[in-house]
């Protein structure tokens, strides 16, 4: 399932079963899976049988997010057979990202969801008071290692990348994977040229917009 512009009313399915999908994407010649719980990110309880799942079906690095609001939590999707976890909503918790950052570590993947400007949560059905400047320079200061950046308008649209929003954050110094829009080759070249450590391309390898060896290609 995909959020078309992060709305829960227009979900989409794509891709088919996922571990068959994880299993396609391995086949290829995939460097790390990314993963989101659209269910887990609502209820906030996700599904750690699919990356038990997931992880018995691939010999590939998993990151998975969607619902993980406690270090817990996230200790769990870990010994499920995660390498990184995704924390979006509770790291707006006050005190959450000092608790969390000795405790995981790098596995520790922050969420700066933005709409607008402002930061999205609880699946983001919600926006929160912070900006996207904020909470980055948030994490900057308590350690985190790294940034998932996505424009939920763009999520699934194939509409390009936000480069003025990943343009505010990457200059932090942390390393920023960049999500949202991606739409073409040249897009991952921009988001390389911008400083952007990895970018998440789902849909536009579903659409068959590129391959997956030819992204590879570019790095």
């Amino acid at each position: 399932m995909r959020l078309r512009e992060g709305k829960r009313e227009e979900v989409t399915i794509e891709g088919g079963d996922p571990v068959e999908l994880a299993r396609r994407f391995a086949a290829e010649g995939a460097r790390r899976l990314h993963v989101v719980d659209l269910d887990g990110a609502f209820s906030g309880l996700p599904s750690l049988g699919l990356i038990e799942r997931l992880a018995a079906a691939v010999a590939l690095p998993i990151q998975v997010g969607g619902g993980y609001r406690s270090v817990a939590l996230a200790q769990s999707a870990l010994a499920a057979g995660a390498d990184r976890v995704m924390i979006g909503t509770a790291a707006l918790s006050p005190g959450f990202l000092e608790n969390a950052v000795p405790v995981l570590r790098d596995a520790l993947v922050v969420a700066v969801d933005v709409r607008d400007g402002r930061v999205a949560i609880e699946g983001w059905t919600q926006t929160a008071p912070t900006s996207a400047a904020e909470l980055a320079a948030h994490c900057a200061t308590t350690g985190v290692p790294r940034l998932l950046v996505t424009s939920t308008r763009r999520d699934g649209s194939l509409a390009g990348p936000d480069l003025e929003l990943l343009s505010e954050i990457v200059p932090l110094g942390i390393p920023v994977i960049a999500a949202g829009g991606v739409s073409s080759l040249d897009d991952l070249a921009a988001l390389e040229e911008l400083g952007c450590e990895a970018a998440i391309c789902g849909s536009a390898l579903l659409a068959g917009r590129f391959t997956l060896p030819e992204a590879l290609a570019l790095t």
